[in-house]
């Protein structure tokens, strides 16, 4: 049998119906999916990981014998060696408090005597995955042959020798081999397991060696921010080793905006007429920095009727055509059309897992020799959109591509794999597939041409200069649209042309402050300084939001963002610093390539944490002050209308749902419940009763400004009447159901008049406008109201325990099964449809894969 390892199940999956000549058998071991086909009379199975299957950890505790000296002890009592510097003092200690012990240290203990042992600790390798690892070893006992069929990369390599270590403890005989592809198509697939290769010890070593590296970092830096902070609110405080950089850029343009001094300045657009066309035209000088001079011009233009086009002048410029995709360029030109870097990523991975495009987290720039890349625009040419386009560039003969300046030969830059239908991908899927497909036909593309022209008005010998844009030449913005500007057209005018003029209007303005970072920008700024890699740029800024450093986009840092980014920096300025990150990632590169070991850059690593630790541990009250600040101002929401003190937001310690509380706790008692959503103070007093007000976004909709007092009027809603209860009705009453909302909780119901006795309530949404309909539901009984928000009215029956409702959700779960089901008939249909004509000329092929894979196990047991 032979075993094939992959990363995640659908790429099990998905290999498993590439290679096979029929359909696999879905089959499971233990709790795992495999997937079972047969091959040239060969049993495979494939079998598809979750990740990581182990992760880092430290372990529980170190221990110091004066004959064996410092030893690791594992959560299982297993001893392994430990590598603790001699200037950290050994047992016995002073004292018997945590973190330490009789004859060592406890690792899990969050206390600061911990972390400088912490630092030095021994890492132990931790199965994630138990029920995966049980199933994998099953497997392997049987297997004749192991293929490692993970992810082309650090990581990737990393997991599959993670794997294939729980393989040999139970199957140290079986030959390994690696196979690498860019892409999950049945030609990929074919050649990467008719071509097989070793594994990349160095290239697992690497990915090892940032494991650790990122876990030590991390957890001594989290729990040094954690400690000093629980004399404030006590929440966890997040730091790392790329991470805390990336805020540091973010903090310093928030700095330099603050110490921007705007000046003023002055601008003067005319408004003129020629025939039909109207027009307006900015004064040549683009500023006036002084008031006066602006006003000179104003007054020499006062009165004036008529301009003379005084100069015509135009210039072509080419616009040369973009490079291939790599990762950073992806999510930078995804993230400017809406799609953050995070998201991206997930786009791209269900989009490579589907075999739409090849592998997204890639360096290179250049598409290689091997790319078929006529063949890639013939697929293409399925897509409606794109045909006429292919078509053009299949007419030209011999395509060439544009170069980037990165070239690697691990993975081709990013390019589409095969033609995707709109109808079947979801919007997001689409938006990325799409830009992904055009950038690639666009790399095949000529330059665009564009035609500049400036024609200069003379108003009262007062110069007034207008510029249009025109495409001549489309090259490759035919098929490319993003960031095109839009086209300016302007009249057909000569020189010594009288135009009209419609008089002029002097604007004041002040100069800008640098912009902030967009997401797209700062993950290039990172790749330039070299902070984290293709694969972890997106989940850093993803993490700075998370740990609330950071809010919006452009990214503005929170006050507590920038008292962590200050905090560190005036006390251990290499971790803000993007040199020493940037340092150990060429170091990583380094074991890659086989140039250094792991645990030499591992070391290096943990010698320079502890000098941070050197700097940051005399300065805790420092920085727990400064933290303690900047939560309570990014809780601030306003003065305490009983006591003065500050009004913060907060999370009850039982519930963890969000209030509203004073600082003055627990002598004044003041709190105000708050709405379902995100909420922001904001600065504006509620015009109605002078209380603070807040900004909520509920989830799906706008952003809306709210009195945080429920009892203001701005807040109050009317009970109203929406029926007669059914259960009260039955007893022979009649009674209303009234509509209200508890202005303690906020929360909105229908409830009968006669409750204490009948006990009938309903809930209702906590937003829109509520309407009665006198109609009741023809399932239960209970009053039909409409609910109007943003989307539009929605009528409805409120009780949750509506039969009807049963009916519904069985009736849709079956239409969706339906559904489902058709469209795997489809799949199954068109697949057998493209598989017919090819299948006589691919049997040979995969005979030869056969017999290489076959040759190659022979030479191994020899």
């Amino acid at each position: 049998m032979k075993l094939v390892v992959t990363e995640k199940n659908i790429a099990a999956q998905k290999i498993a119906d590439l290679l096979g000549i029929k359909k696999p058998k879905a089959d499971k071991v233990y709790n795992s999916p495999v997937y079972r086909f047969e091959l040239d009379g060969e049993e495979w199975v494939t079998i598809g990981l979750r990740g990581h299957i182990l992760e880092p950890d430290f372990v529980a505790q170190i221990v110091y014998k004066k004959t064996k000296g410092w030893q690791g002890v594992t959560a299982d009592g297993e001893v392994v060696p430990a590598d603790i510097p001699d200037f950290l003092a050994k047992p016995p200690y002073k004292t018997k408090r945590k973190p330490f012990l009789a004859d060592g240290v406890a690792m899990g203990a969050w206390k600061m005597d911990a972390l400088p042992y912490l630092a030095y600790a021994p890492i132990e390798k931790l199965p994630k995955e138990k029920d995966i690892i049980r199933s994998l070893k099953n497997l392997a006992k049987k297997a004749d042959e192991i293929i490692i069929a993970t992810d082309f990369d650090r990581e990737g390599e990393l997991i599959g020798s993670d794997a294939l270590g729980q393989i040999k403890q139970v199957n140290d005989t079986a030959p390994v081999f690696r196979a690498r592809y860019s892409a999950i198509t049945k030609e990929e697939i074919t050649h990467a397991f008719t071509n097989l290769v070793k594994l990349d010890e160095d290239l697992a070593a690497a990915g090892e060696s940032r494991q650790e590296i990122d876990l030590i970092w991390g957890a001594v830096l989290t729990r040094y921010l954690t400690i000093v902070k629980f004399a404030g609110y006590g929440n966890v405080r997040s730091s790392g080793r790329v991470q805390t950089p990336t805020l540091a850029l973010i903090v310093a343009r928030e700095r330099e905006r603050m110490a921007f001094v705007p000046e003023d300045y002055w601008v003067i657009k005319g408004d003129f007429q020629h025939a039909a066309d109207e027009f307006s035209a900015p004064h040549a000088t683009a500023r006036f920095k002084s008031e006066e001079a602006a006003n000179a011009v104003m007054a020499h233009v006062e009165g004036q009727t008529s301009g003379v086009v005084s100069a015509i002048e135009k210039k072509k410029r080419t616009q040369a055509a973009p490079v291939p995709f790599n990762t950073t360029s992806l999510m930078a030109a995804a993230a400017s059309e809406g799609l953050s870097p995070a998201r991206t990523m997930r786009l791209a991975e269900s989009l490579y897992m589907d075999g739409y495009i090849s592998y997204p987290r890639v360096d290179n720039t250049v598409y290689p020799e091997s790319l078929d890349l006529e063949g890639t625009v013939k697929k293409l040419s399925d897509v409606a959109a794109y045909r006429p386009y292919c078509q053009e560039l299949l007419k030209r003969g011999k395509l060439v591509a544009t170069r980037g300046k990165k070239e690697t030969t691990d993975h081709p830059p990013i390019h589409p794999t095969a033609a995707a239908d709109p109808d079947k991908l979801g919007a997001p899927e689409w938006k990325l597939y799409n830009l992904i497909a055009r950038r690639f036909l666009a790399t095949l593309s000529d330059a665009a041409v564009i035609e500049g022209t400036k024609v200069t008005i003379e108003v009262n010998a007062e110069p007034f200069a207008v510029r249009g844009d025109v495409v001549v030449k489309p090259g490759f913005r035919a098929i490319y649209p993003y960031g095109m500007k839009k086209e300016e057209q302007l009249p057909a005018l000569a020189e010594g042309q009288t135009v009209d003029f419609k008089g002029a209007v002097c604007t004041k303005k002040q100069t800008e402050p640098p912009a902030r970072y967009s997401q797209g920008k700062l993950i290039q700024e990172m790749e330039r300084l070299g902070l984290g890699t293709k694969a972890t740029r997106h989940a850093i800024i993803e993490r700075l939001y998370t740990v609330k450093y950071v809010q919006n986009d452009p990214i503005e840092p929170s006050q507590l963002g920038i008292a962590v980014c200050d905090a560190l920096g005036q006390f251990a300025p290499q971790i803000t610093s993007p040199d020493m990150t940037a340092t150990l990632e060429e170091d990583m590169n380094q074991i890659a390539a086989g140039n250094k070991t792991q645990k030499d850059v591992v070391d290096l690593s943990r010698d320079i944490l502890n000098d941070v630790l050197n700097e940051l541990l005399p300065h805790q009250e420092q920085i727990k002050d400064a933290l303690a600040d900047a939560v309570a101002a990014d809780a601030y929401v306003g003065p305490c209308p009983k006591c003065g003190k500050d009004l913060q937001l907060r999370a009850s310690q039982k519930t963890r749902s969000m209030f509203i509380g004073c600082s003055g706790w627990p002598e004044c008692d003041v709190t105000y419940p708050l709405p379902k959503g995100k909420i922001e103070a904001v600065e504006e007093k509620c015009p109605e009763c002078g209380m603070p007000q807040i900004k909520v976004t509920a989830f799906r909709s706008k952003p809306r400004i709210q009195c945080i007092d429920p009892n203001c009027p701005t807040n109050h809603e009317p009970d109203i009447v929406v029926g007669k209860c059914p259960t009260c009705a039955a007893k022979g009453l009649d009674k209303q159901l009234i509509a209200s909302k508890n202005p303690r909780t906020l929360k909105r119901f229908i409830r009968c008049e006669n409750y204490e006795e009948c006990e009938t309530s309903y809930p209702l949404p906590q937003y829109g406008k509520l309407t009665a309909t006198e109609e009741t539901c023809p399932d239960c009984g209970a009053p039909m109201v409409i609910v109007t928000t943003a989307r539009g009215p929605w009528k409805l029956c409120p009780n949750f325990n509506c039969p009807g409702k049963e009916r519904e959700a069985a009736e849709k779960a079956a239409k969706a099964e339906a559904k489902k089901a058709a469209k795997a008939e489809a799949k199954k249909a068109e697949k057998a449809e493209k598989a017919a004509k090819p299948a006589a000329k691919k049997a040979p092929a995969k005979k030869t894969a056969a017999k290489k894979t076959t040759a190659k196990k022979a030479a191994a047991k020899e």
